[in-house]
């Protein structure tokens, strides 16, 4: 059976250029969510959301290629919204401040029923604090700018700064909340070629 790979069938969200920052308008689309507060390099609250929402995202995968067998897919990746409640005083050096949802896309044959399953079968199988902050719901970006950031995530505010300068001298401002997904594996790459895609959302400058 094919294998759908929606990194390929959505190139224009998830492989944006590294040299230069695009508009793109994000669709309505489905995500396994999470929310938390704080340092997501220190606080362990994170790396639970991080586990559950990994878990059970394979449960569906397998699930569905069982149940439906001409359907197969590559999981998505890990993305984050973060923010403060005051965005003029949000920080990459303040992570402590920091409020975050931690997030993976599912296809859209992924239902409400199915996501309830997969949720009872992993909590049947792993003791994971996380699965009972874990929804199903959709999300509408729309209008964005956004960039491909390479090198460790110590490193992005030069690549934010440039992602921020192109919004403003295109006429647009900021909305909604920072965001970022995480196309490598911190545990498999080395730091310098870590891939992470910079979102923001935008607006026109209101006259």
């Amino acid at each position: 059976m094919p294998k759908i790979d929606l990194k390929k069938e959505l190139k224009h969200l998830y492989n944006p250029s590294a040299k230069e920052v695009v508009i793109v308008d994000v669709p309505r689309m489905n995500f396994l969510m999470i929310d938390g507060v704080g340092d997501p390099n220190k606080a362990q609250e994170f790396k639970d959301a991080v586990e559950a929402l990994y878990s059970v995202s394979y449960a569906l995968k397998f699930m569905i290629k069982k149940e439906k067998k001409a359907i197969d897919y590559s999981v998505m990746p890990l993305e984050g919204l973060w923010w403060v409640d005051d965005m003029s005083k949000f920080s990459i050096e303040d992570k402590d401040a920091w409020k975050w949802t931690v997030m993976i896309m599912q296809p859209e044959f992924v239902t409400k029923d199915l996501f309830k399953k997969a949720l009872e079968q992993v909590g049947k199988k792993k003791n994971l604090l996380a699965l009972s902050k874990m929804r199903f719901e959709d999300f509408h970006e729309g209008l964005s700018a956004q960039i491909m950031h390479i090198g460790p995530y110590s490193a992005e505010g030069p690549t934010i700064k440039k992602l921020h300068n192109f919004i403003r001298e295109k006429g647009y401002e900021l909305r909604g909340r920072h965001h970022e997904i995480y196309l490598g594996d911190p545990r498999k790459s080395a730091p310098e070629r870590m891939k992470t895609i910079i979102r923001q959302p935008i607006e026109a400058i209101k006259s």
